[in-house]
């Protein structure tokens, strides 16, 4: 894979305004929790002179991309970002002045219809972002209960009938598995409204892949950590896609915790390790969002370590 190939593996959204947003020092030390093609670490890198920049990714194509940094003053990570202070640590690294997280999944990952992220595609039901993990999409739509299947539809994809969808479901899968897209968008298909088909599958698949990925679990373990990691000043910098992801980071943000509940001491002050930097979350523009599908649905929040 070319330099060139790697950057349009994944079209970084407000690129500029992420950047912007780590407020860079060059000899600071930085993180990319997502690392993707190296969009963002590309950019992040030409603002280092004595700084470093640590990446991480579990996606195997991602550490591909990563060989074509040939620079001192990056390392790759080859792994989750639930596991940030531990990964650090082993670099003898405890406190970082930037940490940037472009959630959810990258533009590549949706082309590559083996994948199985896309309805626009066949192929085996997989969706998972680490290739060497065990749960797939194929084990989650054939093996869980009814119960189970109802309530990652209703939490994760908001579906308003997910009762009814995970009971056909279940009665599908009795005569044959449900091991492809196709064999899964089948049984959806009565279930969509006429003309917003593609909107329902994609609430569906929104709720199958978190829950194959453990998406919302992860980014909690990650958020937390990182009111530790930062030092007094530094900036942390988080696009999401969905409104369950933002609204994590924004009660982590302004309340100092992800579950919203607010801390206080003995005088009645908020505990919380950061401020934000923008009280709503900054959005792209109309221009970038008609020329990148992923942009309409970005929202940016930017906060810094007190």
């Amino acid at each position: 894979m070319s330099k060139q190939e790697g950057y349009e593996y994944h079209n970084p959204v407000m690129l500029q305004e992420c950047i912007e947003g780590l407020n860079i020092n060059p000899d600071g030390i930085y993180v990319d929790l997502t690392f993707g093609g190296g969009g963002h670490s590309r950019e992040i890198l030409k603002k280092l002179n004595n700084g470093h920049l640590y990446a991480f990714d579990q996606d195997s194509d991602a550490a591909e991309n990563a060989n074509e940094f040939d620079t001192r003053s990056f390392t790759f990570i080859d792994g989750n970002f639930r596991y940030l202070k531990r990964y650090l640590k082993a670099y003898g690294v405890k406190q970082v002045d930037g940490i940037l997280a472009d959630l959810g999944i990258s533009s590549h990952q949706i082309d590559e219809a083996s994948r199985g992220f896309s309805t626009r595609f066949d192929a085996e039901l997989d969706m998972r972002m680490d290739q060497s993990a065990e749960l797939t999409a194929k084990t989650v739509v054939n093996e869980y209960s009814k119960e189970q299947l109802h309530k990652i539809f209703g939490m994760y994809g908001e579906v308003k009938n997910a009762k009814t969808l995970a009971e056909a479901i279940c009665s599908a899968r009795i005569n044959k598995q449900i091991a492809t897209i196709q064999d899964l968008k089948d049984v959806l298909v009565k279930f969509a409204k006429r003309g917003k088909e593609n909107r329902y599958y994609a609430q569906v698949f929104q709720a199958i892949r978190i829950e194959v990925n453990g998406e919302l679990q992860v980014l909690e373990e990650m958020l937390e950590q990182t009111g530790e990691v930062l030092r007094e000043g530094g900036r942390l910098v988080v696009m999401s896609y969905h409104s369950l992801e933002d609204r994590l980071v924004k009660n982590y943000i302004m309340k100092g915790k992800v579950s919203g509940e607010m801390e206080k001491d003995f005088y009645g002050n908020v505990l919380k390790p950061l401020k934000a930097i923008n009280k709503k979350p900054i959005e792209a523009t109309e221009k970038e969002k008609s020329k990148n599908n992923r942009a309409r649905s970005a929202k940016l929040r930017v906060a810094e370590k007190v």
